[in-house]
């Protein structure tokens, strides 16, 4: 027997697919939204968005979606990990960026330690993410690394991200 006609389908069959929804519900009016024109700006931002209870316990990572004028569109929680480092996955990332319809993004995490420096592992991800935001047409501008006293290192300040 044929194993190719063992499997024939009947164009009556249906098919169980699962169906993909996108959907994006700007809650803020344009005008309102707040926009990033340094580095200070995007820190002021997500320092709002970090629990200052636990910024020195665990290590965070939180995306901002920017519109074409670098409004701040909304923030996504990437990721919680442990004191010594988190998970950041691109996929997630630009998954998320996409279904906003951003422009651009800006990423920060913290480091518990409140060592402002990034350790390679921190370079190699910021390296990940300005290449396959370059492919997207959806550009990273910035990778903040926040500390518990309040300070911040800027990849894009630091000339770690070329536009």
């Amino acid at each position: 027997m044929n194993p190719v006609n063992q499997f024939k389908m009947s164009l009556q069959t249906p098919l169980k697919i699962a169906e993909v929804k996108v959907t994006y519900k700007a809650k803020v009016y344009a005008e309102d939204r707040p926009q990033i024109r340094s580095s200070e700006n995007a820190h002021r931002i997500f320092r709002q968005l970090w629990d200052e209870e636990t910024i020195e316990f665990f290590e965070e990572a939180y995306l901002l979606i920017l519109d074409r004028a670098n409004r701040v569109m909304g923030w996504y929680k990437v990721s919680q990990g442990g004191m010594a480092g988190t998970v950041v996955d691109a996929k997630i990332i630009f998954a998320t960026a996409l279904k906003a319809r951003a422009n651009s993004i800006i990423i920060a995490h913290n480091h518990p330690s409140g060592q402002l420096h990034p350790s390679q592992a921190d370079k190699d991800l910021t390296s990940k993410l300005f290449a396959a935001g370059k492919a997207l047409d959806l550009p990273l501008l910035d990778h903040l690394i926040l500390a518990p006293e309040g300070g911040c290192f800027s990849f894009a300040d630091e000339g770690l991200i070329n536009h």
